[in-house]
């Protein structure tokens, strides 16, 4: 009989995050090799876990046609020379596609009907730019469901400084300009570098390099610059691509397990699963999806807020981020929040930016025993936010001086 068990993340990995379109470098390379790339450095940093052993492989993608197309999960799996009897399957849910990869697959394994899986997610932001093969059924308009703009993401960001005037723009550029100068800093101390798995790439001219690093990075920005420059959602607005995620191709992948599986194999997780919960909001306004996404994951783990040590928030926009915080009560520049910096810095390729919060966390979690629980959440396209509370394995009970 199968019985409830515990769920951990025992590791992630994931490719360098590339520049979207012709002059970024991934290019010409496709979107189910990048995601290979991550599914192959993952498992060999995982020796211990039998590849027949995988019972499921979920990979997110948003835009699920071309080179991100052919049920991800099968495909990637049979490229990354998995055994054939490892089956997988594609997911979607926008910018939160590699969460619920994660989710989904945790549901399995608490239920007990899995032990072992692999779950990611992965965008090619050049080859496939957001909504691009999309076709809205009228009746969102015609109907006056979804205002048109809510499929501009910009003009949802815009609606927020709208609707909370006291989170003004200097606040997001100043959360901006932190973003870059943080993800530098985490760059020089070498703490992605261990999670990023190098990928082969080929530029216009045909000759071969290593993509080793994140590409989007702008560790220069000043107020100065940022004040500067246009507001391309609004004229006179105040969301700015200093203040956005830039477009972005990656993948990203983790492996996830039982606490059978774990004692069995002689696994050691980075993180253990607390709950999770997803929301939706107006589609409007989706930036502040995660706060009533977070309220019911603390609900269902029984925290509050005060609880959580550390947070990786997906900085889609920097406002989306202020939002989240400033309901909560936390301070622009907590140094809980985003401590290695995000997306505006790191880059978001959406359905694979999830799994890169996590294996950020599992990061600072190994680094900080002081920490019981931490944070990953995102805001979603078409008015959703999604949470997940994780904690600590390393956690000693010893307050840091």
């Amino acid at each position: 009989m199968a019985e409830l068990s515990d769920v951990f993340f025992v590791d992630g990995m994931r490719t360098p995050f590339g520049r979207a379109g012709e002059k970024g470098q991934y290019w010409n390379t496709r979107a189910d090799d990048l995601a290979v790339k991550a599914t192959i450095g993952l498992m060999e940093r995982n020796p211990d876990v039998p590849a027949d052993r995988i019972d499921d492989v979920a990979i997110a993608a948003t835009s699920q046609t071309g080179d991100q197309g052919l049920t991800l999960g099968r495909s990637v799996a049979i490229l990354a020379g998995l055994p054939q009897t490892v089956p997988g399957f594609a997911i979607d849910r926008m910018c939160a596609g590699a969460m619920t990869s994660v989710t989904t697959m945790a549901g399995s394994i608490g239920v007990g009907m899995y032990d072992v899986a692999l779950a990611g997610g992965v965008e090619h932001m050049g080859h496939h730019p957001i909504g691009g093969n999309a076709d809205p059924n009228p009746r969102f308009v015609a109907e006056k469901m979804v205002d048109p703009a809510a499929l501009n993401m910009g003009v949802t960001a815009e609606r927020i400084f709208d609707r909370f005037p006291h989170l003004t723009k200097e606040r997001s550029d100043r959360f901006g300009m932190l973003s870059q100068q943080k993800a530098q800093a985490a760059y020089e101390h070498g703490k992605f570098q261990p999670d990023l798995t190098p990928v082969a790439v080929k530029d216009a001219d045909g000759a071969w390099g290593l993509a080793t690093e994140d590409e989007g990075r702008r560790p220069q920005t000043t107020m100065e610059d940022l004040a500067a420059l246009k507001t391309p959602f609004r004229p006179h607005g105040r969301v700015t691509a200093g203040t956005s995620s830039p477009l972005t191709d990656g993948a990203t992948m983790s492996l996830l397990a039982g606490g059978g599986a774990v004692k069995e194999l002689g696994l050691a997780p980075k993180m253990k699963l607390v709950s999770f919960a997803f929301a939706g909001v107006q589609p409007e306004i989706m930036g502040i999806g995660p706060i009533p996404s977070t309220e019911k994951a603390l609900r269902k783990a029984g925290l509050s807020i005060g609880d959580i040590g550390l947070f990786e928030l997906n900085e889609a926009f920097a406002i989306q981020v202020i939002s989240l915080l400033d309901h909560f009560g936390i301070a622009d520049d907590d140094p809980r929040v985003n401590q290695w910096g995000g997306a505006i810095a790191l880059g978001h390729p959406l359905a694979a930016s999830g799994v890169r919060l996590m294996i950020q966390l599992a990061a600072q979690f190994a680094e900080r025993p002081d920490v019981r629980y931490g944070l990953t959440a995102m805001c979603v396209g078409l008015g959703q936010g999604g949470s997940v509370i994780w904690e600590n394995p390393h956690y000693d009970g010893k307050k840091r001086k």
